[in-house]
């Protein structure tokens, strides 16, 4: 993705809390069957390799995998918070005028070539630590144990797992970091009012420069 040097987040910590935080992540490929792109939840484990591993199942009916199994390259996709920046937000509008419209974000990419499972045992620990991952919290967690295993079985049996080791990762926090301190404090402190949890998100993210 395009990145100026203002908005790159190199920090390995940063970039894996925000994998980890993103629920739904989007893996694309280019193959055989296609430009693809799946909308996927994913575990990672960030002492496997270099940058992590990524891991996921698709339903097997999903021809997705078939690319990953042929070994195409994969891009997965994390967005974090967005927000509109609204001009007037910037103290420098009332100073000269010359601002316009943006959209700050958070986003990682990552990339990397994946192998393809269908062994069941191997198939019903991912499913089982995403269910734990996801249903961690709550009064009464549903685990995948709870069902007949004769039907999981067969869910398992509709499914193809994956995993992704990360051959490169890049982060992008666009906070307004290429504006003045007195423009980033108008941003922070509009989004921070805003009625919108998503904007009351990222104005979190974004911390004092002064």
């Amino acid at each position: 993705m395009y990145c100026p040097a203002a908005f790159r987040q190199d920090d390995l910590p940063s970039l894996h809390a925000q994998i980890q935080a993103s629920g739904l992540a989007i893996v694309t490929s280019s193959g055989a069957q296609g430009l693809q792109a799946s909308h996927l939840p994913l575990l990672l484990e960030p002492g496997e390799g270099e940058f992590g591993t990524l891991y996921g199942h698709f339903a097997r009916a999903n021809p997705h995998w078939r690319d990953l199994a042929a070994g195409a390259e994969a891009l997965v996709v994390f967005s974090g918070a967005d927000a509109y920046v609204h001009p007037g937000w910037y103290p420098a509008k009332a100073e000269h005028g010359k601002v316009v419209p943006t959209w700050n974000y958070i986003a990682v990419h990552a990339w990397g070539q994946a192998e393809v499972f269908d062994e069941p045992e191997r198939l019903l620990q991912l499913v089982s630590r995403l269910s734990e991952r996801h249903e961690q919290g709550r009064p009464q967690p549903w685990a995948v144990s709870d069902a007949p295993r004769e039907y999981i079985d067969t869910m398992l049996r509709a499914i193809v797992g994956f995993a992704l080791p990360i051959r490169r990762l890049e982060g992008k926090w666009k906070l307004s970091q290429n504006r003045s301190s007195n423009d980033q404090a108008g941003v922070r402190a509009g989004l921070a009012t805003s009625a919108s949890p998503r904007d009351q998100e990222l104005a979190a993210q974004m911390n004092p420069t002064d």
